[in-house]
């Protein structure tokens, strides 16, 4: 039992150890150089008593054991001149043996015995047999270990294996491979040992020194690997077992780990494959401390990256049935394991699952099954609260988006959907943005209201609120960037046949109403285009298309799009709704539904009388139902009359005068449209520039009794230049009097604005006569009528 000491003791002495080796290592030289083998022995068995001390750890153990390793070479170099000691190798074997303890004995026999074994007087197999028989004699395990690993060391060359110089007879693989087996296995017992040398309250201590010593006994295991002649046939009926019953049978949780470890690194990808279901009853013979999941994750790392490597192996998974053995191990040591946490479970479900899906990505039904039994071990606990595990969830969920391009296949995985029920809230929402991340970054497109279904549900987080969410705790900014991608996802959704296209929009429909008020104004919008680029698509295709269960007809369509756009208003969020009526209003339009688009108008102007107050927004209002009315040409005297007169009495009870002014002059489009078939009512067009005008002198005296001065000309200056447009496009009423007089107002205002100075000075009144001198100049038609405006 090594006693317990601190740092200066053990210093001290490894330093008492290292003077007695370089003292006796002093007089073993002087020997040498005389070539007195007596005095040689007995210094050098002197020298190598140092290694008999049970005070030092490990660590200062192997310093002082790399000097006496260095005095051994020079030592092996004079056994092997038998000119030098005169003594026949076979004889000096004999006399080591009689050195009077046996630690210095067994490292001088294992000299003299590599030194035998090169000089081919014995087989090699009966020379190391008789030293891996002897040094049983030491039995203390940090010496133990020692010796075996320089016995280890010193006959690694010299193992009678197929091609080397000491190859045997027909069992001479055999032969080798016994003689390392024997060697690894009393290293294991003895490594397993110190953890029984000194008090319990040092264990940890312990467990860290033999954790340094690991590679002593590793060693063999890579020794084993390398020796040619081991076939498959060998290692799995031989060399596998008997190195698994060691590993099992040591019952010590440091030891079974490094060792299945060992196994899993050094031994070839295919002996692994063809052992599978031997080494994996081992795994789950192991102690329920080891952590298996490790162990079990290299070897699927392995065999995965050996299936990777050629796909002319791939039919070697399938004749092994690869994928059922690892997952009932799998299963048996989640079942067995009862004190694994989670994490470990899930961990194990996630190396299954790579593995499945790099080996045999064709198999959805493996993909599956694998998702199935994460089912099962989430749904014997009651929730799911382990960060780590739930990371190890979103891994698992992950893996199928990456390897599939296709989202559609993810979709088709019956228990995708099962798992991701058992995550929270927030965890839910990452992984609902990585299935969307992914449909954008493949280019996906989903294109039945099945998967769509299947979507919607997996995506949940995102386009409802969950039980037990507050709304008030989410970031704004995390929020509406959540919700773009799903908008963004809208877009993805496409099919050619209407009919499909039709389910697939009510699909989306039914899951955003859910939505909530908050969610609404970012996920409507892109449904409604949506459903807009299917009205085009069926009027393109020269009218209704009937289904069986849905028809799909504009008609149709447009009832849907006004009662998801009535659900949006009541949010409120009447101005969005307002732009959505009207862009409703001009695809009617275009489908030559005359009462549908005269609906959209009407709750569009409901909205605008109800629900928008704010000054700013009734303006850009204004001008957008203007717009879209003059665009539009389907609608019949009485009710275009109707639409125009309310567009342009609202533009006239606007709050400011200026805002009144450009909204009645933008009316003027209403009564003159430039198109073949356009209404061109130029009296009415005139009458609603004179009232702007009228407005615009309204807001200049105003600004003159405020402030003292009349202020910029800027309205004028715009309502000449529609004046100019009216009297390029052709209208008749207006005249170039008017253009004349228009500009001479403009020239009074601004010179009794500036007092007689500066009279052109406002830029947009001289680009404007500067336009009009152009026109003059450039001759023709239309300078003629120019040539009439005299400035």
């Amino acid at each position: 039992m090594r006693p317990l000491a601190g740092v200066e003791d053990e210093e001290k002495w490894l330093a008492e150890g290292i003077a007695g080796i370089q003292h006796n290592a002093f007089f073993m030289h002087r020997a040498l150089d005389a070539n007195n083998l007596r005095e040689v022995l007995k210094y050098s068995a002197l020298m190598l008593s140092e290694l008999r001390t049970s005070k030092l750890s490990p660590q200062k153990y192997y310093d002082l054991y790399m000097r006496a390793f260095d005095q051994l070479r020079q030592l092996e170099i004079f056994f092997k001149d038998e000119s030098r000691h005169g003594l026949p190798v076979v004889d000096l074997y004999e006399l080591v043996q009689h050195a009077g303890n046996i630690l210095p004995r067994m490292y001088l026999l294992c000299t003299v015995g590599s030194v035998y074994i090169k000089s081919k007087q014995a087989p090699s197999k009966d020379v190391l047999k008789d030293l891996v028989e002897m040094c049983r004699g030491v039995q203390h395990p940090i010496r133990g270990l020692f010796l075996r690993s320089y016995l280890a060391q010193v006959s690694r060359d010299k193992l009678p294996e197929i091609g080397s110089d000491y190859e045997g007879d027909a069992n001479t693989v055999m032969d080798a491979v016994e003689f390392v087996l024997q060697n690894f296995t009393e290293m294991n017992k003895l490594w397993v040992r110190i953890q029984h040398q000194g008090p319990g309250t040092v264990r940890e201590k312990q467990e860290k020194e033999r954790n340094e010593l690991r590679d002593l006994v590793g060693k063999n295991l890579h020794v084993l690997g390398q020796i040619e002649g081991v076939d498959l046939e060998m290692y799995k009926e031989t060399v596998l077992p008997r190195v698994l019953e060691q590993v099992v049978n040591c019952k010590d949780e440091l030891a079974q780990y490094y060792l299945m470890e060992c196994i899993i690194q050094v031994f070839p990808d295919e002996y692994h494959l063809q052992t599978l279901e031997t080494l994996l009853a081992a795994c789950t013979q192991l102690m329920p401390t080891v952590d298996t999941k490790i162990v079990l994750t290299q070897l699927m790392d392995r065999l995965s990256n050996y299936a990777a490597s050629s796909p002319d192996v791939l039919h070697e998974f399938l004749q092994v049935e690869a994928f059922a053995k690892l997952s009932n191990a799998i299963g048996k040591v989640i079942d067995t394991q009862l004190e694994m946490p989670i994490v470990g479970a899930m961990t194990l479900f996630v190396s299954l699952l790579t593995f499945t899906l790099r080996v045999h990505p064709d198999r959805l039904d493996y993909v599956d099954q694998v998702l199935g039994a994460c089912v099962v071990k989430l749904s014997s606990l009651p929730k799911l609260e382990d960060a780590r595990a739930m990371k190890q969830v979103v891994a698992l969920l992950s893996a199928p988006l990456e390897k599939y391009s296709d989202i559609v296949t993810a979709l088709t995985l019956s228990n995708y959907p099962r798992v991701m029920d058992h995550l929270d809230d927030g965890t839910n929402k990452v992984m609902a943005m990585l299935i969307i991340q992914s449909i954008m970054k493949n280019d996906s497109c989903i294109s039945t209201a099945d998967k769509v279904e299947v979507l919607f549900e997996l995506i949940k987080g995102l386009i409802k609120d969950l039980d037990g969410t507050d709304m008030e705790e989410l970031d704004e900014e995390d929020f509406q960037e959540e919700q773009n991608s799903v908008a963004r996802l809208i877009h993805m959704l496409d099919n050619e046949e209407p009919e499909e296209m039709l389910k697939i929009i009510c699909v989306v429909r039914k899951h955003l109403m859910t939505g909530g008020p908050r969610r609404l104004p970012f996920t409507v919008p892109p449904l409604i285009f949506s459903a807009l680029r299917l009205v085009r698509q069926l009027e393109s295709q020269g009218g209704d298309i009937t289904g069986e269960d849905v028809p799909a007809t504009p008609r149709k369509i447009f009832q849907i799009l006004n009662q998801t756009i009535e659900v949006l208003s009541s949010v409120p969020c009447p101005e969005l709704a307002l732009r959505l009526y009207l862009q409703c209003a001009e695809a009617a339009s275009d489908c030559d539904l005359e009462p549908v688009a005269y609906e959209f108008f009407t709750q569009a102007f409901i909205l605008y009388e109800e629900e928008i107050a704010d000054s700013k927004a009734q303006v850009t209002a204004i001008h957008l139902i203007v717009g879209t009315l003059q665009r539009i040409n389907v609608f019949g005297v009485e009710n275009r009359d109707t639409l125009t007169h309310k567009a342009t009495g609202y533009s006239a009870r606007l709050l400011k005068k200026p805002d009144q002014c450009r909204a009645v002059y933008a009316c003027s489009h209403l009564f003159w449209v430039d198109d073949l078939d356009g209404i061109k009512d130029g009296e009415r067009a005139l009458l609603c520039l004179r009232r702007a005008l009228r407005i615009a002198n309204a807001a200049q005296q105003m600004a003159n009794a405020t402030r003292g001065s009349s202020g910029p000309v800027t309205l004028f200056v715009e309502i000449l230049n529609k004046y100019i447009y009216f009297f390029e496009k052709g209208n008749p009423h207006i005249t170039p009097s008017d253009i004349q007089s228009l500009v001479e107002l403009i020239n009074n205002e601004m010179q009794s604005d500036n007092g007689n100075t500066t009279i052109h000075s406002d830029p947009f009144f001289t680009s404007t006569l500067r336009y009009i001198r152009f026109q003059k100049q450039k001759g023709g038609l239309m300078g003629d009528k120019y040539d009439l405006i005299k400035l």
